[in-house]
């Protein structure tokens, strides 16, 4: 057969129904390939917004989302989202095309080394030079990109190869299982537990996987033992659970660094170099349990004490099953903490300032959303107060990014979320200048026919930026811009446009615009000048006294 046809019956053998991209005249044999198929090809208007649509696709999923683009420039704009999907450990495969490699029609015309430049923020990057060699190079590809630590891999396919016949065969994917950790390391840091006065268990990006849910809530029911997370470790056990004590969204000062610092053991469950960890750990003091698919590598501020390497989720079932929960734990100090938190998240969320202080916003999204909505966060000063104030009820039921920290990622996600997830309520939540970054996958969104939420959180300026210039002492300079009339270019795409003139008006819309059909926009006017008094100022001046 046509190589096209095989590399795409290599693609269905690894479970891909859908494939985002803009193709280019290079992958032409490929794309009519993929019209004989039921492979769905999502059309979008610029290539990053396809690459952050696969990476979110293989964050929601587990399985590599797939990104198509041609040659060159095509090839070169899905960098950002190799970066993203990479250190965000979301599995995605990059498929791009090139121009013929036997020989030259167009000299050097476009032509990037785009397997090189791919090398050194993916797991595995190749160009394909002969037609027979496809099964094992999309074999090897899906494989590398979903094994833990998951991540993007690439795969460049020319002209003149995606032409050529073939006749080989493909590969019938592996079954294949985790080992399990050791039995004397279980031991081990179930005696650490045990003997510990203060306990306090750590969610990290890691655990953010399929299975590991229910062994943590199981583990955490069983023993009593409060929890925390870091901003990737979200959701995966429901934040409303009283145990629950908080998220690491700042370095330092927040309420929830008094509850750690009570703790004298962190375990410390799916830890990710990507995320700092939101305690420092000092020699001779904090105990740490590093649980995870790989042993810890070791720096200034983390050596963990004792290492469960192994599947997650069967080391944390078998933690389960061998410990004693113990009368003489000290956890349930930290609880007031908790409750001292609380409130202050309840003060300062019913403030009716306009424009908007971003803790109401958080407030009004949480009790619009239903529990398994889905919202797709871009970046910026905002997903602070998310990752701070936002309760995620299930897992990967807020997409944030602390891991690359790109911007234009919010509403690709989004999208890309609501394609995964037809029948439940999405939201994408941008900051002005990250949403104009991508705005153009508005269209994508109205000809896909998608009901979809998308608020702009507008503050004309660069907030985050914005906000660190004047605490580094600077005068203001370089970060403040125009926008459009969000409306009218929301209506301009077909979309319905929508401006929040009032705090008070904010929920009862939002809930309104996620019972409409069809593309939403919601221009909200933000007030960052909070970010300031409760993220520094305040915070600084707090004791833990408790």
């Amino acid at each position: 057969m046509k190589a096209s046809d095989l590399f795409v019956k290599a693609l269905q053998n690894e479970g891909v129904d859908c494939i985002y991209g803009i193709p280019g005249e290079e992958n032409l044999d490929l794309l009519e390939s993929i019209r004989k198929s039921n492979i769905r090809l999502v059309l979008t208007r610029h290539e990053s917004a396809a690459g952050f649509m696969a990476a979110t696709s293989g964050r929601l999923t587990g399985k590599a989302g797939v990104c198509l683009a041609t040659l060159g420039p095509g090839a070169t704009n899905l960098v950002t989202p190799a970066a993203y999907a990479n250190l965000g450990g979301m599995p995605m495969v990059m498929i791009t095309g090139q121009k013929p490699i036997k020989k030259s029609k167009q000299g050097l015309f476009q032509i990037v080394d785009i397997v090189e430049m791919m090398r050194p923020i993916v797991k595995y990057t190749t160009q394909i030079i002969n037609g027979n060699s496809i099964p094992s190079r999309v074999r090897e590809a899906f494989r590398i990109a979903q094994e833990e630590r998951p991540g993007a891999a690439h795969l460049e396919l020319p002209e003149d190869i995606a032409s050529e016949e073939t006749d080989a065969e493909l590969f019938i994917p592996s079954y294949t299982r985790r080992p399990h950790a050791s039995g004397k390391a279980i031991r081990k840091a179930v005696d650490m537990i045990e003997a510990a006065k203060c306990p306090f268990i750590l969610i990290g990006a890691g655990a953010n996987r399929n299975r590991i849910s229910t062994a943590l809530n199981e583990f955490i029911d069983h023993t009593e033992i409060p929890f925390f997370s870091t901003q990737l470790g979200k959701g995966v056990v429901d934040e409303r659970h009283p145990l629950y004590i908080g998220t690491a969204a700042l370095s330092e000062h927040d309420y929830l660094h008094c509850a750690i610092s009570k703790a004298d053991l962190i375990v410390n469950v799916g830890h990710d170099v990507v995320e700092k960890p939101p305690f420092f750990m000092e020699r001779g003091g904090k105990r740490v349990i590093h649980i995870n698919y790989f042993s810890a590598k070791v720096d200034d501020v983390y050596f963990p004490q004792v290492e469960v390497v192994g599947d997650i989720a069967a080391s944390i079932q078998d933690m389960r099953e061998m410990i004693s929960p113990s009368s003489h734990w000290q956890c349930k100090t930290i609880l007031p903490i908790k409750e001292e938190m609380e409130e202050h998240f309840r003060q300062k969320c019913e403030i009716a300032t306009f424009p908007i202080i971003p803790q109401r916003v958080v407030r009004d999204v949480r009790m619009a959303m239903p529990d398994n909505g889905i919202v797709g966060l871009d970046n910026g000063v905002y997903k602070i107060w998310f990752a701070r104030n936002y309760k995620a009820h299930e897992q990967n039921t807020l997409l944030l990014d602390n891991a690359f920290g790109s911007m234009a990622a919010g509403l690709p996600s989004a999208i890309a979320a609501k394609i995964i997830h037809p029948d439940r309520e999405v939201m994408a939540i941008c900051g002005d200048g990250g949403f104009m970054m991508n705005s153009q996958e508005i269209e994508t969104a109205v000809r896909l026919k998608l009901d979809l939420v998308i608020v702009i959180l507008r503050d004309d300026a660069y907030g985050m930026i914005k906000w660190k210039q004047a605490g580094m002492g600077f005068d203001s300079f370089g970060l403040d811009f125009g926008n459009p009339d969000f409306v009218k270019y929301a209506e301009s795409y077909g979309a319905s446009g929508h401006k929040i003139s009032s705090a008070e008006e904010l929920l009862p819309k939002l809930k309104e615009f996620i019972a409409m059909p069809g593309v939403q926009i919601v221009d909200v006017p933000v007030d960052y000048s909070e970010n300031e008094r409760v993220l520094i100022e305040e915070l600084k001046a707090r004791t833990c006294n408790m």
